[in-house]
């Protein structure tokens, strides 16, 4: 009876650990501020950075580039691609995510299937932009 409890023991505690075992990598600890910078050439707008969403499989930002009040670019510098599978998933999902946020001139677009996270991470990145560029 002692060595099935001890056993049903040890079982529980490898089953826990295991499933609170974080696989992400890269994904920084610290949050970095919000930055807004001038875009180069007179008169061609502004770029606004929001702030880093941390997702479950590493960070997402986003930058937008506003000109006479509108999203005339988007880029993501920061983006889950710890892995193969992340790069996969992340470079059909992000010109997908972009050319909707250019579209929408908003965060709200659809989520991308099979990129629920970085879609996620995405939306909450771009909204801070958005908030920054006062187009909230």
């Amino acid at each position: 009876m002692r060595r099935i409890l001890t056993w049903f023991l040890g079982t529980v505690v490898v089953v826990v650990l295991l499933f609170g075992y974080r696989t992400s990598t890269g994904a920084s600890a610290t949050p970095t501020t919000d930055t807004v910078v001038a875009a180069p050439g007179a008169g061609t707008g502004s770029t606004v950075t929001g702030s880093v969403a941390q997702t479950r499989w590493g960070p997402v930002q986003v930058t937008i580039t506003v000109a006479d009040g509108r999203i005339t670019d988007v880029a993501v510098p920061q983006y889950p691609d710890g892995n193969g599978k992340d790069q996969q998933i992340n470079a059909s999902a992000l010109p997908v995510l972009t050319q909707e946020t250019i579209s929408a001139q908003s965060a709200d677009i659809d989520m991308v299937s099979g990129a629920t996270v970085t879609s996620e991470g995405y939306v909450r990145s771009l909204q801070s932009a958005l908030d920054q560029a006062g187009l909230a």
